[in-house]
């Protein structure tokens, strides 16, 4: 089956995260992205594509930090409540039942229920398409202790974390995989 070219990211499986931003005056933003990447080793870049007239570029332009927060499958139900269309400085994690949590070196809250975070300092925004290209520098990042496998290993069965594939479709259980490099 053939796709109309500008339905391509039907066939991509990506993960999902909640970015966590804040106002100028302090109150919190979240809101769900699927498209999104590490950028760079060294150094440290992670972005994400954002509609220009969402909040959370709103919130980026005025204070330059955001946190990503890997979400896994429990909190999938709570992810239409965030992209739910509130009014500008009304809390999202609030209605999702959500809880904020101090973030170790930037202003914008990380998500308590998150199996990990990146805390991030804007480092580039460039407008492609229809949507703006964020580049953030990761200045901080954690894993919570019981996703680990072993060091350095994400526990994917045990995170469980949810990819987006398209709409309301999502990808849970997903299981280790390993390849042999080629000669």
């Amino acid at each position: 089956m053939e796709l109309a070219h500008n339905t391509f990211h039907k066939v991509l499986v990506r993960t999902a995260v909640v970015i966590t931003t804040i106002s100028a005056r302090g109150i919190a933003n979240a809101a769900p992205f699927s498209f999104n990447s590490p950028i760079s080793f060294e150094p440290p870049l992670y972005g994400f594509s954002c509609n220009p007239a969402h909040d959370t570029w709103r919130n980026i332009r005025a204070n330059g930090e955001f946190v990503v927060n890997v979400v896994g499958k429990e909190l999938g139900e709570r992810l239409h409540v965030l992209e739910t269309d509130y009014p500008y400085e009304e809390c999202e994690l609030t209605h999702a039942g959500l809880t904020e949590a101090r973030a170790s070196t930037v202003k914008p809250p990380r998500i308590k229920e998150a199996l990990a975070w990146l805390e991030c300092t804007c480092e580039h925004a460039v407008e492609l398409g229809d949507h703006i290209w964020i580049t953030g520098r990761v200045v901080a990042a954690a894993v919570k202790d019981e996703y680990w496998k072993a060091p350095g290993v994400l526990d994917l069965e045990k995170a469980n974390p949810l990819c987006h594939l398209s709409g309301d479709l999502f990808v849970t259980d997903l299981k280790e995989a390993r390849y042999k490099r080629a000669p």
